[in-house]
């Protein structure tokens, strides 16, 4: 989490175009929906049209697209020919999901571009096309309802990419639906942790994911395939009540949610997912002792599955199941999520 102070520290090393803060954060900017590293030589944005991250996959989660002039995915002063034509091609076509055969066409080595991506940006190119395609899913999300063509061309070279990307994720291109159709609606939520995805109907949420989460992607489809229906931008009550709820949460003010849930899971992890509620605020429990509370001692292993397909993070508290010799395990948010989750739980007992 990039603290307010951070957030200064970061724009006074933009202005000055720092360049011992390369590699250190990228600053996505809301004006034009690019994101820079921070000797980028354009010209500087004001503070409040800023949003800074540590890594380029978060800027491109986020919506952001790579800045043509300082060119973030390639090292300082170096242009790689590799990195830009395959940069090039998912702006051309940003719904493709790669193949073997579309590195062929371009006549790229596709672990050589994997192995390449991964040493110099920390993911493969494949999750960076995936990134960039979530993306711009998340653009409409953040936006609201509306869709703006104008508003789009102005930071993509079309708004058909936008569309492609955002049904392939989502079921359908956001401008075809009408009132007949039966739709769930997503929104983006701004956290102290870093923003969040919800997914509702009018009667209860289905989704609170972390937008950074790892296969946030396949979460979406599998939820679009359960439900079969599509999901679009938009707001509902129980995505209004989260909202609230999670602002308290933050604060220290709300121990127990009462937003109407969905919950989509097999009875086994119903059961476990309801168990996990009932695990005190600031309290923690092994994934042995979990399986022993709903009187399958031997499956804890099965536990810790059901823990991992949970797919409303906080309000199902997964973060509060441990390893029997205290280390923190593992949770789908990041660690360093969930040891700020369990601090803040613990400080506001």
């Amino acid at each position: 989490m990039i603290t307010d102070a951070q957030k200064q520290e970061f724009y006074q090393a933009l202005l000055d175009k720092n360049a011992h803060y390369e590699g250190v954060f990228f600053v996505g900017v809301q004006t034009t929906g690019v994101f820079c590293r921070p000797t980028c030589p354009a010209r500087k944005p004001k503070f409040e049209n800023c949003e800074f991250y540590k890594t380029a996959q978060e800027a491109l989660i986020a919506s952001f697209r790579p800045c043509m002039r300082c060119r973030p995915l390639s090292h300082p002063g170096q242009v790689s020919d590799l990195v830009r034509t395959l940069v090039d091609a998912v702006e051309a076509d940003p719904s493709r999901r790669w193949k073997d055969r579309d590195f062929e066409e371009l006549s790229v080595d596709a672990s050589t571009a994997r192995r390449q991506f991964k040493k110099r940006f920390g993911m493969t190119f494949v999750e960076y096309a995936r990134s960039r395609r979530m993306g711009l899913a998340m653009k409409q999300i953040r936006a609201g309802d509306a869709v703006i063509d104008a508003q789009l061309n102005t930071g993509y070279e079309s708004s058909s990419g936008f569309r492609d990307a955002f049904s392939k994720i989502m079921g359908a291109a956001p401008t075809k639906f009408t009132q007949h159709n039966k739709i769930l609606k997503a929104s983006w939520l701004d956290t102290k942790l870093g923003p969040m995805i919800a997914i509702a109907d009018d009667a209860g949420l289905y989704l609170l994911e972390f937008i950074d989460r790892r296969g946030l992607e396949r979460e979406v489809e599998r939820l679009r395939l359960k439900t079969k229906v599509a999901i679009i931008p938009g707001v509902t009550d129980p995505i209004n009540s989260i909202r609230l709820e999670l602002e308290f949460y933050f604060d220290g003010k709300l121990k127990v949610f009462k937003t109407p849930l969905n919950l989509l899971g097999s009875s086994f992890q119903r059961s476990v997912w309801e168990e996990l509620m009932r695990i005190p605020y600031g309290n923690t429990r092994s994934y042995m002792a979990q399986a022993a509370s709903i009187g399958k001692n031997r499956a804890y292993r099965a536990v810790a599955n059901a823990n991992g397909a949970n797919q409303l993070a906080i309000i199902i508290p997964c973060h509060r199941i441990i390893n029997s010799n205290g280390d923190l395990g593992g949770y789908g948010g990041g660690i360093t999520r969930k040891k700020w989750l369990l601090e803040h739980e613990a400080s506001h007992v």
